[in-house]
């Protein structure tokens, strides 16, 4: 992160200096973001650092959540950053000025977008590795500087072919426009972080995992809820045993399942399971362990877990 953050500042200098060089609102648009790189490149890395902390008495549930302030922070500069950009270029649209040095312009935004698109890269690869909200948005954040920047590019090669100085403002308003809704994005993804917005695609991955490798002393499972901390992942469930097995056996269950769990989602994971006894008749009824030796009631189907049934409070029963 320290490295992305020097490479930031060294592409928002060059940036400038391509504005300064041809006075281009276009190109003034992809440099104002940068600023906005680099601030919030120093923000994430201080996240980073944060969230890392083990637990304490006063975070109990560690220190993640700061990730997404975090994204938060940078989304919201983003987008006052597009709405900026938006006002100046219609500005510059009515009262339109010169623009000098074009060539050198396009071949400066074609070097820090190509920059923005391996940093990007890397930033969503390691994110994603490491479960951490801040660096996927840092490099989602790198990746659409140089997407616009390739729509930039666009833009000012027929600027310079054709010499339409008004059509700098359009493209600049264009990629305003982009850079506000990547913003709002952003915002929006924090916030459902905050406000432990349920994952429903992350629910839905575990499920399919547990569902291919359900063991027969697994009655049932339900009320299943995966909170985000960071890069650490909360998971509580209901898991429904047979209402015999003792203390060791009931825990040697849990064990299986939180392997089951980490094998596909790695280390990141903090398992909760509130066990339940199996309870005739239902339970009996959706239960596949052939080996029981007190059932009282025959096997009539088992009951495929979905994303549906597995987040109700309640077990599950054959209707």
């Amino acid at each position: 992160m320290v490295f992305m953050l020097a490479v930031a500042f060294a592409l928002l200098a060059v940036k400038f200096a391509a504005y300064f060089i041809t006075h281009s609102n276009a190109i003034f648009t992809d440099a104002l973001e940068s600023i906005i790189n680099f601030v919030t490149g120093g923000f994430a890395l201080y996240s980073v650092y944060l969230a890392a902390k083990p637990k304490d008495q006063d975070h109990p549930y560690g220190h993640g959540k700061i990730e997404f302030l975090s994204s938060g922070f940078e989304g919201t500069l983003i987008f006052l950053a597009g709405v900026a950009i938006i006002i100046k270029s219609i500005y510059n649209l009515i009262y339109p000025q010169p623009i000098e040095q074009m060539g050198v312009g396009i071949l400066l935004t074609v070097f820090t977008g190509a920059a923005n698109y391996v940093a990007g890269r890397y930033l969503v690869k390691t994110g994603t590795h490491q479960h951490s909200l801040t660096i996927i948005a840092n490099g989602k954040h790198l990746l659409s500087d140089a997407y616009s920047s390739l729509g930039l590019v666009i833009g000012l090669i027929a600027i310079y072919f054709f010499g339409y100085v008004w059509l700098d403002s359009i493209v600049a308003v264009i990629f305003g426009s982009f850079i506000t809704y990547t913003g709002y994005g952003l915002v929006r993804n924090s916030i459902s972080g905050v406000m432990d917005e349920a994952d429903h695609e992350l629910i839905t991955r575990i499920i399919a995992v547990l569902n291919q490798r359900r063991s027969q002393n697994w009655i049932d499972l339900h009320n299943m809820r995966v909170i985000k901390y960071g890069s650490q992942l909360h998971i509580d469930c209901h898991l429904t045993l047979p209402w015999y097995f003792n203390l060791v056996e009931s825990h040697a269950e849990v064990d299986a399942l939180q392997e089951i769990i980490t094998e596909e989602l790695g280390d990141v994971v903090e398992l909760f399971v509130h066990l339940d006894p199996c309870l005739p008749p239902d339970s009996c009824q959706l239960c596949t362990k052939t080996d029981c030796k007190v059932r009282e009631h025959a096997f009539v189907g088992r009951v495929e877990w979905t994303l549906d049934n597995v987040i109700e409070n309640q077990k599950h029963v054959l209707v």
